[in-house]
């Protein structure tokens, strides 16, 4: 599976080595990280990170394969 999530503000190159599993790219008042996700546990791991480290996750949704 693979998952896009958008994060409100522009997430600096040291906050996004915290997601190292994923890619990202920083848009207009947004950044995207998007990359595989292994599983559920997985998924609500990645969304507890970006909780603990104060990110607003804005959007989030499975990609095409």
């Amino acid at each position: 599976m693979r998952y896009e999530f958008r994060v409100d503000g522009h997430m600096s190159k040291t906050l996004a080595k915290a997601f190292p599993e994923l890619e990202y790219v920083v848009a207009a008042d947004q950044t995207l990280l998007f990359g595989p996700v292994v599983d559920e546990a997985h998924l609500y791991g990645l969304l507890a990170r970006f909780q603990s480290l104060g990110l607003r996750v804005a959007e989030m949704r499975r990609l095409a394969e």
